[in-house]
């Protein structure tokens, strides 16, 4: 007790300065782990509060589980959740590691901080802005898509209705969105790569590719797979705004777009029930837990300085 003391009295200043971030976590993120009971009760407001509500709801086990994964939809929302995310993690990837690469090799700093500007601009916007330009290029009647069909002499179509399109472009738009900021991560690890290394390889005649693939991407190593592993974990979530918004929630086409978040939403609009919601969030966190500690421990078996933890 007396070395705990003066190790406070030491460093008092540094946990008053973390003391806020301290409670903020606490309220946010510990206290209403325990409100994920709602999950295994058959939940209903009585209009005294969430406490009282919480009381006298029956218990009801796994049932909301077995509602959520008994529907017909949920072979459909599983499949597109895991597929879309798989494709974000791999293409988004390797794309953020090509534009950062590009980025590394310009010699203009001034051209660089301009690329790097407006690729990060996408980030910054809301999905239900982005879904208004989309709107404008896919309208059926007034888009600039179909303007340009039209004006080779093509016929314009709904592309709202056709299910075929949507999957490769909300993959696009996902990673349009993100690749600016991604690709910054990877290009200042980069410019932290010790200059002596190239020098080396110029040494022993590397030409530029050489260098990228023997020097630039075996240090971008760590960071790709720290990076990946913490994706995993959240293999089992999806964008809402990207798929509930810019498809404009068009009924023809969820056989591509539906997802668990936007299925979970339209269920809970229409039923109201708390507790499935509550219930597909569980899963998705339980899920990502397990992921991320199997997909560490794969890595750590392969390169133990490589993994997370």
């Amino acid at each position: 007790m007396q070395k705990l003391g003066k190790t406070l009295k030491e460093n008092w200043i540094f946990l008053l300065m973390v003391l806020p971030g301290v409670i903020w976590l606490v309220l946010f993120f510990y206290i209403p782990v325990f409100g994920n009971v709602v999950a295994f009760k058959n939940y209903h407001l009585t209009g005294n509060g969430f406490m009282d509500s919480l009381a006298n709801s029956p218990w009801v086990g796994l049932d909301n589980f077995r509602f959520l994964f008994s529907s017909q939809d949920a072979y459909i929302i599983t499949r597109n959740t895991i597929l879309y995310n798989v494709g974000f993690i791999v293409i988004g990837l390797i794309a953020s590691v090509a534009v950062a690469i590009i980025l590394s090799e310009l010699r203009s700093k001034k051209l660089v901080r301009v690329y790097q500007t407006t690729m990060l601009f996408p980030y910054f916007l809301s999905w239900i802005i982005i879904s208004f330009f989309v709107y404008a290029f896919l309208s059926p009647d007034k888009g600039i898509l179909n303007h340009l069909l039209e004006g080779f002499g093509q016929e314009g179509k709904n592309w709202y209705v056709i299910s075929s399109f949507w999957p490769a472009f909300l993959l696009f738009l996902g990673i349009w969105k993100g690749l600016g900021n991604s690709s910054i991560i990877y290009y200042a690890t980069i410019m932290g790569i010790d200059p002596s290394y190239y020098e080396a390889a110029t040494v022993d005649g590397a030409s530029k590719w050489q260098r990228i693939r023997h020097v630039t991407i075996p240090q971008l190593a760590p960071l790709m797979i720290i990076l990946t592993i913490l994706a995993v974990g959240n293999i089992f979530r999806a964008d809402f705004g990207l798929f509930y918004l810019i498809p404009k929630n068009s009924g023809q086409i969820f056989n591509v777009t539906n997802v668990l978040d936007t299925y979970v939403y339209t269920a809970l609009s229409q039923t109201g029930d708390i507790s499935m919601a509550a219930a597909a969030g569980l899963y998705q966190s339980i899920v990502g837990f397990i992921l991320v500690l199997t997909t560490n421990l794969i890595v750590r078996r392969i390169d133990k300085d490589a993994s997370l933890f």
